[in-house]
């Protein structure tokens, strides 16, 4: 029986506010059923047991009341009613016109940027711009409105609760939806405005970055305006004008553990007690706050009203006094260490915030956050939601925008349907038979002993990994699928990896026996001889194993050599600092292979299987994980969330570009054993889906280097047209075609429920008098294109511009499929009629008044040197080392392959490049709007000048011409070409189309080579 809801759960494009969602019954569960509207954001405080509150303490009426205990309905917090109302508010205001935004002009381009630029890689999703938007509206905006100062003094409330000291906000951004992104984008916002209001109290340009833990802090190096792979820069984040005040931010990203205060003096505890003495007073060894401050943030000493930006910020709270110790006597074991675990780090981190903020002042803390809840030991109900959170965008909202990987539980053949909930809550039915230690020093447990039901869900998932990693095989991914496990401690760790990975058996006489893994792609031991492989295939993660330093050994550092290398360059690279490299530990390198999971040709490249015991529930954000085993806890959904969220990433970001499924992205999934994660609690029967590859395009140096390909970038054209005779020259890029397909249907039939229908038409259109159309587009023309800004028209011109546009119409002028030429009254045909005959008369003075191209004054270059972006993209074509600079041409249709393939073996041509992601921007006038034409293709030709005067042509493949397709030629023929050429510096330039695509048949391939040859060969021709 189908299941829509599985089949086709994706419903919104990720670029749009999300306008229809699954709906679900009470216990989360799909009804099959679609609803035309927004999710509405709604959380259900979670109770895992009765470990807190007890059945004579529980209050009537208990929905969500943070764990107070308050009596009455009106003292009850209910964040989720905010959430909305904020959300209304913001969609309410982005609605409006920019002009009454009541943001700063530096906020207001940058909105701009963010919503409407046409980004050369992924663009910001609609959650991303909207988090923004939140932090925006909270800053700039609310402040000036009842409604929005109403909402500010519910968020002060909640913190004065909560968080006496801070100012906060939380932002709820399902995991795999992209917070580094949204942090990128605040920093710029920030601080832009910043450098520009200097004086203004609401933005800040120095930035406290904190993550828990070294991962995720690496990760965020891409905050730092001068890092190599810069978010600002590399995904467009910031127009190319206002990067240089983003480089005047002060961001010092580091990890909650720097707050905790040092020792200044190491000292033996024989050497305290003897400075100490009989009667003395403890030794104050401890650095203070400020000594902390100055160690941790010396880039911030000095500084106001700094912003702090948490990652990750649920571990970041004030625990409720009293109530949390309530709470530890109810935990016991695993749990209450988890608890005692939460508090303390919980603590650290907001008391060194606190510090932060008596010591130099902080203007607001902006915590983001997948899961921004109190955790167990927090004095709170477990899952609460901290009543700070501002916006919401859940893991179901970024399902059904097709943002993150949606998990689903395959049953596997070997498990018979009536055990299938056993391995949906494996844990439950193993606890009694696991290790509850962590690895001690006692007897050595066994790997080959784990509990049947345990040894049956491995072989159970494993076998659909295997189903998988053949599929991957086959396709030509050239990095395994990645298969993760989650334990509960670190004993539990140590036997799964050894069972699924091989260990040494120790023998009665000192010897050991190889017991190889169990499962055979995650051997890290050779079938054959028993020896350990190069490189392994499965690593274990806990913080024992970075201690002892006993996953690596020096066979895989010498396999490694390379990586290795390349490892040590990019450190000098980030740190400025040749000797930064000198000392690669172990724990380094063991994070590098973890940071380059699925990365093809780096240290984790080649790993299958990650074992893990915590490490893996944020912060890793490896985009191959297709399998997840839990053999732990799970005590809330929150926690669910967490690790499930480590194999929510995407593998591919590209749109369908055809189909039902246009404009969304594909379905892409996670199988998940041992997670009792609710929504897709039902079985599904699901075959492994095939992957999409991902490789990296990119210039190829410097063994290429010889086919770079310089450009221009061209922002605009200076022509200076003559005031005496003007004389114009048409040709087949004047004439415009005025068609239903250009100005929309001519007749449209009208026809109520009953009664007699009616066609309505444009015949009136044909009364007016030719006349009447001269005069309106000659005036036209004339306060457009003839008058400078603040200057008077020059009436003088208007009978010879009359005169042109006469000769224009009665050429030029084409009307079918009953339009007339009165629509040439609307103002955008008009301006296109105007563009037309301007550009006439520009043609008719080639050579005459020269006409300049004006670049970039930021950036006046392009080249194929700085190529570097990811692609899924499955049409590409691999080019040749002779002739193009970049690996990879991302193909948009076969005629561009077949190009590919005559380019490469013409013999006059000496390099070419397809312009994706190159940066070859032509402007030009369509209409009344300013437009910039992409070409496909640069190709660098001998035409009889020799190599150091080769020519550059310009290629478009176009089939079907529209009128866009006219108006990009005429201004590649009129202003670019001519402007280019005139500069001097950039060499000779021609452009040139195939626009015969739909005529070749069987021979297409012939009378491409054939056309190719006659281009060049006209193309020669002209150019001297």
């Amino acid at each position: 029986m189908s299941n829509p809801f599985f089949d086709h759960p994706i419903l919104n494009s990720p670029y749009e506010c999300p306008s229809r969602h699954w709906e679900l019954d009470d216990d989360g569960q799909p009804t099959q059923k679609i609803s035309e509207r927004r999710r509405s954001a709604k959380f259900i405080t979670p109770v895992p047991k009765p470990k807190k509150r007890k059945a004579s303490t529980a209050q009537p009426g208990f929905v969500f009341d943070e764990g107070k205990g308050l009596s009455t309905k009106e003292q009850q917090y209910d964040p989720t009613s905010i959430i909305n109302e904020v959300r209304q508010n913001v969609a309410t205001w982005r609605a409006l016109s920019s002009s009454q935004w009541q943001v700063s002009p530096e906020t207001a381009r940058l909105l701009q940027h963010w919503r409407h630029h046409k980004f050369g890689g992924v663009r910001p999703f609609f959650c991303q711009v909207e988090a923004v938007e939140t932090a925006i509206w909270l800053t700039e905006v609310a402040p000036q409105s009842k409604s929005g100062k109403r909402l500010l003094d519910h968020l002060a409330s909640a913190n004065k609760d909560a968080n006496p000291e801070l100012m906060r906000f939380a932002l709820k951004l399902a995991t795999g939806t992209g917070k580094t992104t949204v942090m990128a984008m605040l920093i710029a916002w920030q601080t832009i405005n910043a450098v520009r209001r200097p004086g203004s109290k609401h933005f800040s340009r120095g930035f406290l970055v904190v993550a828990p833990g070294l991962t995720i802090k690496d990760r965020l190096r891409v905050l730092q305006p001068h890092d190599p792979d810069s978010y600002y820069k590399d995904r467009e984040l910031v127009p190319s004008d206002m990067l240089d005040y983003v480089k005047d931010a002060k961001i010092v990203i580091t990890n909650y553990h720097a707050f905790k205060l040092r020792e200044r003096i190491e000292l033996s505890k024989g050497g305290r007690q003897l400075l100490k003495g009989r009667t003395g007073e403890d030794l104050q060894t401890l650095e203070t706050e400020g000594q902390m401050i100055q160690r941790v943030m010396p880039d911030l000493m000095g500084m106001k009203n700094i912003l702090v930006l948490n990652d990750e910020a649920h571990h970041c709270y004030r625990e409720k006094a009293g109530a949390a110790d309530d709470e530890d006597e109810e935990l016991k074991g695993d749990e209450r260490k988890e608890a005692e675990k939460n508090k303390e780090a919980a603590r650290l981190w907001i008391s060194g915030l606190e510090a932060v903020n008596r010591k130099l002042g902080l203007a607001r803390v902006i915590d983001l956050s997948a899961t921004p809840f109190f955790l167990s030991g927090s004095g709170y109900v477990e899952g609460t939601l901290f009543p700070w959170t501002m916006s919401d965008f859940s893991l179901m909202d970024a399902i059904e925008c097709g943002i993150v990987k949606l998990p689903r539980v395959p049953v596997a053949e070997n498990i018979p349907g009536d055990e299938m909930p056993v391995y949906r809550n494996l844990w439950e039915n193993i606890r009694k038979d696991m290790p509850k230690k962590g690895r001690g020093q006692g007897e050595e447990l066994d790997p080959l002993k784990l509990p049947t039901r345990l040894q049956t869900a491995l072989q159970a998932l494993y076998g659909h990994y295997e189903k998988t990693f053949k599929l991957w095989e086959e396709k030509g991914i050239r990095v395994p699928p990645c298969f993760i496990i989650v334990c509960q401690n670190t004993a539990i760790s140590k036997l799964v990896y050894d069972f699924i990975s091989g260990f040494h058996r120790k023998n009665e006489d000192g010897t050991t026996t190889l017991e190889n893994g169990r499962l055979a792609l995650f051997r890290n031991f050779d079938e054959t001889t028993g020896n350990p492989l190069p490189r392994p295939n499965t690593v274990l993660i806990d913080s024992e194993q970075l201690e002892a330093g006993d996953a690596l050994d020096d066979n895989f550092r010498a396999m490694a050599s390379d990586e290795i290398e390349r490892f040590r360059r990019e450190i000098i690279e980030r740190a400025r600092d040749a000797r930064a490299a000198d000392n690669l530990t172990d724990q380094e390198l063991l994070r590098e292979v973890m940071n380059t999971v699925g990365k093809h040709g780096q240290l984790g490249g080649s790993i299958r299987c990650v074992v893990s015991v915590s490490m893996l529930t944020e912060g890793w954000d490896a985009n191959t994980v297709t399998h997840v085993l839990g053999i732990r806890a799970f005590g809330t959904q929150l926690l669910c969330e967490q690790v499930i969220g480590r194999a929510l990433r995407r593998q591919s970001y590209e749109l369908n570009e055809d189909g039902p499924d246009k404009g969304l992205f594909n379905v892409e999934y996670a199988d998940v054993f041992g997670i009792p994660f609710d929504f897709t609690a039902k079985p599904v029967i699901a075959p492994p889906q095939p992957p999409r590859e991902t490789v990296q395009v990119k210039a190829i140096r410097p063994e290429r280097d010889a086919l770079e390909i310089c450009f221009p970038r061209v922002e605009g054209y200076r022509v200076e047209l003559p005031e005496e005779r003007l004389t114009a020259s048409f040709n087949e890029d004047s004439i415009l075609e005025l068609s239903p397909d250009l100005v929309g249907p001519s007749i449209t039939r009208n026809s109520g429920i009953i009664g007699e229908g009616v066609d309505l038409n444009l015949e009136h259109l044909g009364d007016m008098r030719q006349s009447s159309v001269l005069f309106e587009v000659t005036k036209r023309l004339l306060y457009t294109k003839w008058r400078d800004p603040g200057e008077e028209p020059k009436l003088h011109l208007f009978g010879q511009l009359k005169r042109i546009t006469k000769q224009w119409l009665d050429t030029c002028l084409v009307c079918k499929g009953g339009t007339y030429p009165a629509q040439l009254m609307y103002q955008e045909l008009a301006d296109m009629a105007c563009n037309r005959i301007t550009a006439g008369i520009t043609r008719a003075l080639e050579g005459k008044r020269p006409i300049k191209a004006l670049l970039d004054p930021y950036n006046p270059t392009g080249s194929t040197a700085y190529v570097r972006f990811n692609t899924s993209r499955t049409d590409r074509w691999e080019t040749s080392s002779k002739s193009c600079h970049i690996n990879w041409v991302v193909l948009d249709s076969d005629w561009e392959a077949e190009f590919c393939r005559v380019a490469e073996s013409h013999p006059k041509v000496r390099a070419y490049v397809k312009n994706h992601n190159l940066g070859l921007e032509v402007p030009y006038r369509y209409g009344s709007e300013m437009r910039k034409y992409l070409p496909d293709f640069i190709v660098l030709v001998d035409d009889g000048h020799g190599d150091d005067d080769l020519l550059h042509m310009i290629v478009e493949i176009k089939g079907y011409r529209r009128e866009d397709a006219k108006e990009k030629k005429s201004t590649m023929d009129t202003y670019w070409i001519p402007g280019v050429n005139n500069l001097k510096n950039y060499g000779r330039w021609a452009f040139a189309e195939f626009t015969e695509i739909y005529q070749i048949e069987a021979d297409f391939k012939a009378k491409v080579e054939s056309q190719f040859n006659k281009m060049i060969a006209d193309i020669a021709g002209k150019i001297v």
